[in-house]
Protein backbone atom coordinates (compact mmCIF):
# COMPACT_ATOMS: atom_id res chain seq x y z
CA UNK A 1 0.00 0.00 0.00
CA UNK A 2 2.75 2.47 0.83
CA UNK A 3 3.32 5.25 3.27
CA UNK A 4 3.84 8.96 3.73
CA UNK A 5 6.67 10.47 5.75
CA UNK A 6 5.98 14.02 6.92
CA UNK A 7 8.57 16.57 7.99
CA UNK A 8 8.16 19.73 10.02
CA UNK A 9 10.49 21.80 7.80
CA UNK A 10 11.19 22.13 4.08
CA UNK A 11 13.85 19.89 2.49
CA UNK A 12 13.05 17.01 4.87
CA UNK A 13 14.48 18.78 7.90
CA UNK A 14 13.39 18.65 11.53
CA UNK A 15 11.19 16.06 13.18
CA UNK A 16 9.47 13.46 11.02
CA UNK A 17 6.63 10.97 11.33
CA UNK A 18 5.47 8.09 9.17
CA UNK A 19 1.87 7.09 8.39
CA UNK A 20 0.49 4.06 6.53
CA UNK A 21 -3.23 4.74 7.08
CA UNK A 22 -5.55 7.75 6.93
CA UNK A 23 -5.50 10.23 9.77
CA UNK A 24 -8.56 12.45 10.00
CA UNK A 25 -7.12 14.88 12.56
CA UNK A 26 -3.38 15.43 12.87
CA UNK A 27 -3.96 16.98 16.30
CA UNK A 28 -4.40 13.41 17.53
CA UNK A 29 -0.80 12.73 16.48
CA UNK A 30 0.54 16.12 17.63
CA UNK A 31 1.28 17.09 13.99
CA UNK A 32 -1.44 19.63 13.15
CA UNK A 33 -0.45 22.62 10.99
CA UNK A 34 3.30 21.97 11.03
CA UNK A 35 4.12 20.00 7.85
CA UNK A 36 6.43 21.56 5.25
CA UNK A 37 7.78 18.61 3.23
CA UNK A 38 6.82 14.97 2.59
CA UNK A 39 8.00 11.74 1.01
CA UNK A 40 5.39 9.47 -0.55
CA UNK A 41 6.11 5.79 -1.14
CA UNK A 42 3.56 3.77 -3.12
CA UNK A 43 -0.03 5.01 -3.39
CA UNK A 44 -0.71 8.75 -3.68
CA UNK A 45 -1.94 10.70 -0.65
CA UNK A 46 -4.17 13.75 -0.25
CA UNK A 47 -3.31 16.44 2.30
CA UNK A 48 -6.23 18.57 3.52
CA UNK A 49 -6.19 21.98 5.14
CA UNK A 50 -8.76 21.00 7.80
CA UNK A 51 -9.53 17.94 9.90
CA UNK A 52 -11.92 15.29 8.58
CA UNK A 53 -10.62 15.71 5.01
CA UNK A 54 -12.09 19.19 4.47
CA UNK A 55 -10.87 22.45 2.96
CA UNK A 56 -8.17 23.03 0.37
CA UNK A 57 -6.40 19.89 -0.75
CA UNK A 58 -3.07 18.87 -2.20
CA UNK A 59 -2.59 15.59 -4.08
CA UNK A 60 0.83 14.12 -3.35
CA UNK A 61 2.01 11.49 -5.82
CA UNK A 62 4.85 9.07 -5.19
CA UNK A 63 8.17 10.82 -4.72
CA UNK A 64 9.93 13.45 -2.65
CA UNK A 65 8.17 16.78 -2.13
CA UNK A 66 10.77 19.10 -0.58
CA UNK A 67 8.14 21.82 -0.03
CA UNK A 68 4.35 21.46 0.09
CA UNK A 69 3.83 24.95 -1.32
CA UNK A 70 2.90 28.31 0.12
CA UNK A 71 -0.81 27.50 0.17
CA UNK A 72 -0.40 24.37 2.33
CA UNK A 73 2.83 24.99 4.25
CA UNK A 74 2.11 24.56 7.98
CA UNK A 75 -1.62 24.24 7.18
CA UNK A 76 -2.19 20.48 6.82
CA UNK A 77 -4.65 18.98 9.31
CA UNK A 78 -5.58 15.59 7.78
CA UNK A 79 -4.08 12.99 5.44
CA UNK A 80 -5.83 10.39 3.30
CA UNK A 81 -4.32 7.65 1.13
CA UNK A 82 -5.79 7.01 -2.32
CA UNK A 83 -6.46 3.28 -2.48
CA UNK A 84 -8.55 3.11 -5.65
CA UNK A 85 -7.16 1.49 -8.80
CA UNK A 86 -5.85 4.34 -10.95
CA UNK A 87 -5.59 2.32 -14.17
CA UNK A 88 -8.29 2.83 -16.82
CA UNK A 89 -10.03 5.77 -15.11
CA UNK A 90 -13.40 6.97 -16.38
CA UNK A 91 -15.69 9.87 -15.46
CA UNK A 92 -18.84 11.13 -17.16
CA UNK A 93 -19.42 14.87 -17.08
CA UNK A 94 -22.90 16.36 -17.52
CA UNK A 95 -23.78 19.83 -18.72
CA UNK A 96 -26.61 20.34 -16.23
CA UNK A 97 -27.37 19.33 -12.64
CA UNK A 98 -28.89 15.91 -11.94
CA UNK A 99 -27.01 14.31 -14.87
CA UNK A 100 -29.00 16.16 -17.51
CA UNK A 101 -28.03 17.73 -20.83
CA UNK A 102 -25.01 16.94 -22.94
CA UNK A 103 -22.65 14.34 -21.47
CA UNK A 104 -19.03 13.49 -22.12
CA UNK A 105 -16.96 10.49 -21.05
CA UNK A 106 -13.36 11.30 -20.07
CA UNK A 107 -10.67 8.62 -19.75
CA UNK A 108 -7.47 10.68 -19.40
CA UNK A 109 -6.21 13.98 -18.03
CA UNK A 110 -8.03 16.68 -19.98
CA UNK A 111 -7.85 20.45 -20.24
CA UNK A 112 -11.46 21.44 -20.93
CA UNK A 113 -10.43 25.09 -21.36
CA UNK A 114 -9.19 24.21 -24.83
CA UNK A 115 -12.56 22.97 -26.08
CA UNK A 116 -16.31 23.42 -26.04
CA UNK A 117 -16.82 22.05 -22.51
CA UNK A 118 -14.93 24.73 -20.54
CA UNK A 119 -16.96 25.93 -17.53
CA UNK A 120 -20.09 24.05 -18.65
CA UNK A 121 -20.09 21.04 -16.32
CA UNK A 122 -22.64 20.88 -13.47
CA UNK A 123 -22.63 17.23 -12.39
CA UNK A 124 -20.62 14.02 -12.79
CA UNK A 125 -20.47 10.27 -12.22
CA UNK A 126 -17.16 8.47 -11.63
CA UNK A 127 -17.11 4.98 -13.09
CA UNK A 128 -13.50 4.17 -12.13
CA UNK A 129 -10.38 5.75 -10.68
CA UNK A 130 -9.98 9.02 -8.79
CA UNK A 131 -10.20 12.40 -10.49
CA UNK A 132 -8.99 15.84 -9.48
CA UNK A 133 -11.43 18.40 -10.88
CA UNK A 134 -9.97 21.92 -11.07
CA UNK A 135 -11.65 25.26 -11.64
CA UNK A 136 -8.78 26.66 -13.74
CA UNK A 137 -6.89 25.03 -16.60
CA UNK A 138 -3.59 25.33 -14.69
CA UNK A 139 -4.99 23.19 -11.85
CA UNK A 140 -5.66 26.18 -9.61
CA UNK A 141 -8.80 27.64 -8.11
CA UNK A 142 -11.33 25.35 -6.50
CA UNK A 143 -10.29 21.70 -6.51
CA UNK A 144 -12.47 18.68 -5.86
CA UNK A 145 -11.43 15.04 -5.50
CA UNK A 146 -13.95 12.76 -7.21
CA UNK A 147 -13.66 9.12 -6.16
CA UNK A 148 -14.71 5.88 -7.83
CA UNK A 149 -18.48 5.24 -7.89
CA UNK A 150 -19.17 8.78 -6.68
CA UNK A 151 -22.11 10.59 -8.18
CA UNK A 152 -22.30 14.34 -7.65
CA UNK A 153 -25.65 15.60 -8.95
CA UNK A 154 -25.22 19.34 -8.47
CA UNK A 155 -21.97 21.30 -8.12
CA UNK A 156 -23.82 24.38 -6.88
CA UNK A 157 -25.03 22.51 -3.76
CA UNK A 158 -21.54 21.12 -3.13
CA UNK A 159 -19.70 24.44 -3.15
CA UNK A 160 -18.48 23.95 0.44
CA UNK A 161 -16.73 20.75 -0.68
CA UNK A 162 -14.73 22.54 -3.37
CA UNK A 163 -16.96 22.47 -6.42
CA UNK A 164 -18.22 25.64 -7.96
CA UNK A 165 -21.14 25.57 -10.33
CA UNK A 166 -20.19 24.99 -13.96
CA UNK A 167 -16.55 25.85 -13.39
CA UNK A 168 -14.49 22.79 -14.23
CA UNK A 169 -11.67 23.53 -16.67
CA UNK A 170 -9.21 20.71 -15.99
CA UNK A 171 -9.39 17.06 -14.95
CA UNK A 172 -6.46 14.92 -13.82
Amino acid sequence: MGKIIIYEHANFQGLSREFTTNISDLKDADWNDCISSVKVIGHPWVAYQHADYKGHLLVLEEGDHDFVGKKMNDRISSLQVITENLHNPQITLYEHADYQGKSRVIREATNLARGHDNDTTSSHKVQSGVWLLCEHSDGGGFQYLAREHEHLPNYKRERENGCSSSRVSCLR
